[in-house]
């Protein structure tokens, strides 16, 4: 992707706002901040925005006010009309709900003459979003096109403020239950006294089976998207589950003084649109950061997925407990304390 083209496309005027919708992890963000007046970053991912914050201070320079509005709830917290410019990048969109509410979301939040810039490729599906731009603003214009990347433009004509109200979580953190979720929890041990940590918790069906069963024990979520925060939160008070917690967390980040008996997830492998198994791997370090010796790591992923190595290296035993042609479930334990320790820790 070349990353310099939004940066190269984008006109503005010293002194004036910015809205990045839900793209704060484009490389474009920093260079485009330091030409403006207000740095305003409607961000699903704590992650990104840390990210962001961090190349913003490397660049040296001192830098324009910078704020994040959780992109699910910007109509809440921001008034319309307040911002001259929005940009967007669609490979950072989970789907095209979100890249349609950011639609939403620059029309709610533009002046009268604000501009909005978006980036994606043809195949990401540009050219449908452009029909909702058109729709929505009643102009569109592609600015540049290079090496299959695309930069689409439209005016706010003079008009009242667009309509926008804050999006059904459904729309945004999936309401029901996916393949590979379903084999997991199949496979799942759950003692009644567990301490768990669901690492990457999405709409939190793991969590909220973890707790319904460890009734004596305690079950942390965390994810670092704060739409599955506020879903994950709606889904525990919805079963009552007053022995789990969500955490807006990037991986182990706001429980890595903690340690548990039970640790599980089901990473994405999918990162900006791309296929990685770059979360998954960091998710297997931290979760033998912070489980105890002996304790249970579960993890389910694409058959095709080889995460067996890794697992081997940061953990005792590794097996497969469950899986059909598509996923496996695979059950890693945490490696045992020396003979010393754990005839100190009995003594105790």
């Amino acid at each position: 992707m070349p990353q310099a083209l939004l940066a190269e496309t984008v006109q503005y005027k010293p002194g004036e706002r910015l809205l990045v919708v839900n793209s704060a992890a484009d490389p474009c963000v920093p260079a485009l901040a330091q030409q403006v007046g207000e740095l305003v970053l409607a961000e699903d991912s704590i992650a990104a925005y840390a990210r962001a914050q961090a190349a913003l201070q490397r660049m040296g320079k001192a830098g324009p006010p910078c704020r994040q509005v959780a992109f699910h709830e910007y109509a809440l917290h921001e008034a319309p009309a307040t911002m001259d410019l929005a940009v967007m990048n669609i490979l950072y969109q989970p789907n095209n709900a979100w890249m349609r509410c950011g639609v939403q979301m620059a029309a709610y939040a533009l002046k009268s003459d604000g501009r909005l810039y978006i980036e994606g490729a043809k195949d990401r599906g540009i050219l449908s979003l452009g029909k909702h731009v058109q729709e929505v603003f009643g102009n569109l214009e592609t600015l540049a096109i290079s090496k299959g990347q695309r930069v689409i433009y439209a005016l706010k004509r003079e008009q009242p403020a667009s309509n926008l109200v804050a999006p059904d979580l459904a729309a945004f953190a999936s309401g029901k239950m996916d393949e590979g979720t379903s084999l997991l929890l199949e496979a799942l041990e759950v003692r009644v006294t567990d301490s768990a940590l669901d690492l990457g918790c999405g709409s939190g069906f793991i969590g909220a089976y973890i707790a319904e069963r460890a009734s004596k024990g305690q079950a942390t979520l965390v994810d670092a998207s704060l739409t599955s925060v506020a879903a994950t939160c709606r889904l525990l008070a919805e079963r009552g589950l007053s022995n789990a917690r969500v955490l807006a967390s990037d991986g182990i980040q706001a429980v890595r003084d903690q340690r548990f008996t039970l640790v599980a997830t089901n990473p994405p492998f999918h990162l900006g649109g791309i296929q990685t198994t770059t979360i998954a791997e960091r998710f297997i370090r931290e979760a033998a950061q912070v489980l105890l010796p002996r304790g249970r790591f579960y993890l389910v992923a694409n058959r095709f997925l080889k995460y067996e190595p890794i697992l081997s290296t940061y953990f005792g035993e590794v097996e497969e407990v469950a899986g059909n042609s598509r996923f496996k479930v695979l059950r890693a334990t945490g490696r045992p304390l020396p003979l010393e320790f754990e005839e100190i820790l009995e003594e105790i």
